[in-house]
């Protein structure tokens, strides 16, 4: 019985001496209450009842906090910051001066501590800025505050990996009325757009009619001309053929006429007034001007048989 007891506390003890430790993390060693040293990754063995191990991770960690502030425009908001540290494992065969040893054996709440300096300093770089230079500064601010709370933390024993700003919230009231800004902003920016097109159409064609009734014009000039010219031509044959300038002149207005009436003719039937004495009517429409003025007799229908 006595061997079967003696053999059992053999093995507690050879057991309770041997332990691992796993990659990225290390063990604080303890003896009798103080500090002995640390253990890397592996096998190790340890003085049975009297060494006490603490395992002590290296690897990043990551923390998601949120913190209220005030821009200088008076309006609250909700920033959600992560921070990614892990332990300052630089210095490790530095004993009792190495990061380790500060991270383990200094702070009993690191992660309270960090949102302590994150608030801190969030609260001094927010109220100096308004509320558009905090969403357009985001990246500045974050980094602002991480060289202050690293600089803190490294004291620890933690290196503060990074700081990021991933959501900005507003107030419902100050998240609508920016929205109604910047719809109404886009509005404006597509009005003045669909203006500055129309501006633009009505410019194009009002030159393009400008240049096609300049053309026309040109045209009508060219016809009158080679009209011109062309009667020119036709009276100055006619009086080549022994007649005197003012029978010439006749013959011409008479084949001028019969032309005109040619081209009645041809537009199928219509109505001509024509004088009774081809010597007045050079005064015919000076007549029927003179006749529409005259005054009417009281009582008279004007044209049209309208009162």
């Amino acid at each position: 019985m006595f061997l079967i007891i003696l053999i059992v506390l053999i093995l507690a003890a050879v057991l309770s001496t041997g332990y691992v430790v796993r990659q990225q993390h290390v063990a604080v060693i303890e003896r009798l209450g103080r500090f002995q040293g640390f253990a890397g990754p592996g096998f190790h063995v340890k003085a049975p009842f009297i060494d006490t191990t603490h395992d002590v991770s290296l690897m990043t960690e990551d923390e998601h906090m949120t913190f209220d502030a005030k821009t200088s425009d008076n309006v609250t908001i909700e920033l959600d910051v992560s921070i990614q540290y892990h332990v300052d494992y630089s210095d490790a065969n530095a004993g009792a001066q190495s990061g380790i040893y500060k991270s383990f054996y200094t702070l009993q709440d690191p992660v309270g501590q960090m949102q302590d300096y994150l608030a801190d300093a969030l609260r001094s770089q927010i109220p100096a800025r308004t509320l558009d230079e905090v969403f357009s500064e985001k990246d500045a601010i974050a980094q602002a505050i991480d060289e202050v709370v690293a600089q803190k933390m490294l004291g620890y024993g933690y290196v503060l990996v990074t700081t990021l700003i991933t959501r900005i919230k507003l107030p419902a009231e100050v998240e609508e009325s920016m929205n109604h800004i910047i719809a109404s902003k886009n509005n404006l920016e597509s009005a003045t757009n669909d203006a500055n097109a129309a501006r633009a159409k009505t410019v194009i064609a009002a030159r393009a009619k400008a240049e096609a009734m300049a053309a026309e014009g040109k045209g009508i000039a060219d016809q009158r001309v080679a009209i011109a010219r062309g009667i020119k031509e036709s009276i100055d044959t006619i009086q080549g053929s022994e007649l005197t300038a003012e029978e010439a002149n006749r013959l011409f207005e008479f084949t001028q006429w019969i032309d005109m009436m040619s081209q009645y003719a041809a537009k199928g039937s219509s109505t001509v007034v024509l004088p009774s004495n081809f010597d007045e009517a050079s005064s015919q429409f000076e007549q029927y001007l003179v006749a529409k003025d005259a005054p009417k007799p009281e009582g008279a229908k004007p044209e049209g048989g309208r009162k």
